[in-house]
């Protein structure tokens, strides 16, 4: 899904560069991507919403509350803690030298 959201994106924005003037611009960008994208992303976001709710309400009374103040998960590539672990090097003793052959 996400990757047509950006697609279409893409689209809007380029035919959003080619309007005449600053202001036909804004208003095809907002027009034919983000209010649209935003209520179709909204509708396909239901299941996550309702799951989330059900696993909220689930819980323990006092749980909920504290799942609801946990942090989002980070995504992407997790930083390495342990670099050269094998020399003996922790990573609050690690200053980024090369000390190496």
């Amino acid at each position: 899904m996400w990757i047509v959201a950006i697609g279409w994106s893409y689209v809007v924005i380029l035919m959003a560069a080619t309007e005449t003037s600053f202001v036909a611009g804004v208003m095809t960008f907002l027009v034919y991507c983000m209010i649209p994208l935003s209520v179709l992303l909204y509708i396909t976001g239901g299941k996550r919403r309702r799951a989330r709710r059900a696993a909220q309400g689930a819980c323990a009374p006092g749980v909920a509350e504290d799942v609801a103040k946990l942090p989002a998960p980070q995504q992407g590539v997790a930083k390495n803690t342990h670099i050269g672990a094998a020399a003996g090097v922790t990573p609050a003793s690690y200053d980024g030298t090369d000390r190496g052959a």
